[in-house]
């Protein structure tokens, strides 16, 4: 299973601990504080919270509202979204967690729910992604964030936000220097991306009105694995619409 280079790094444990579940589809009963029912494959013991789970309290604050973000902010009377990225990332895997949040925030708007789910962007890489790097990097990905329920997340610090992807959400990345990465070659690429990268697993978790994890989707852009959009959009709409 496809888990981005960085896993090597983790170690076998950390890979077969962070598994979560695939082809999510939502089912009748299950955990009476869930809307969907348990997924139909659940693998390993990951270290993110899952279905069932409470999704742990934050506060970080929002740049381009110039507003800080809590659980409780996004909570009560929406479900929300969250996804982790950094706008440098060197492969598309991050525009296309962006994508699953956009796509949802579209269909929202949509079908009139938009008042009932939160989007939640988190960059890991705050060094980089300034305000200004992030609101140009909204518009190259066509996301609309000036809409009530969309929220660029940055913390203060990468220690800062490292710590709290390791310890709270569970969702562990390493940052690679240029001269440690075998990967990279001279091209011009390259430098585009500076002298470092990180590795990270494409998570995007949907948590529901009263903070409970209802899907931890971990391998949300690998082709051969990953659910749909559609399946993501749905189980979405689903639990903000209760």
């Amino acid at each position: 299973m496809e888990r981005r280079t960085y896993l090597h790094s983790l170690g076998a444990a950390g890979i077969a601990g962070i598994a979560g579940c695939l082809d999510d589809v939502p089912l009748v009963g299950g955990d009476s504080r869930t809307v969907l029912g348990p997924p139909d494959e659940r693998r390993g013991d990951p270290i993110h919270p899952t279905h069932g789970d409470e999704f742990p309290s934050f506060t970080l604050p929002d740049p381009l509202a110039d507003e800080t973000v809590s659980l409780e902010d996004v909570t009560g009377d929406r479900a929300f979204l969250m996804t982790y990225f950094f706008t440098a990332c060197p492969d598309g895997a991050c525009p296309a967690l962006l994508l699953r949040l956009r796509r949802t925030q579209a269909d929202a708007i949509e079908r009139g729910y938009d008042d009932d789910i939160a989007l939640l962007a988190m960059t890991f890489d705050p060094e980089r992604d300034t305000p200004e790097v992030i609101e140009e990097y909204a518009g190259q990905q066509g996301v609309d964030h000036e809409a009530d329920n969309w929220h660029f997340l940055r913390p203060e610090s990468y220690e800062e936000g490292k710590q709290l992807l390791d310890d709270t959400f569970g969702m562990p990345i390493q940052r690679i220097e240029d001269s440690d990465d075998h990967d990279h070659d001279d091209s011009e690429d390259d430098h585009d991306h500076g002298e470092y990268t990180f590795e990270h697993f494409n998570l995007v978790m949907l948590v529901n009105h009263d903070g409970v994890v209802e899907r931890a989707y971990p391998n949300a852009v690998d082709q051969r694995e990953a659910v749909s959009i559609e399946t993501i959009v749905e189980d979405a709409r689903t639990v903000a619409q209760r």
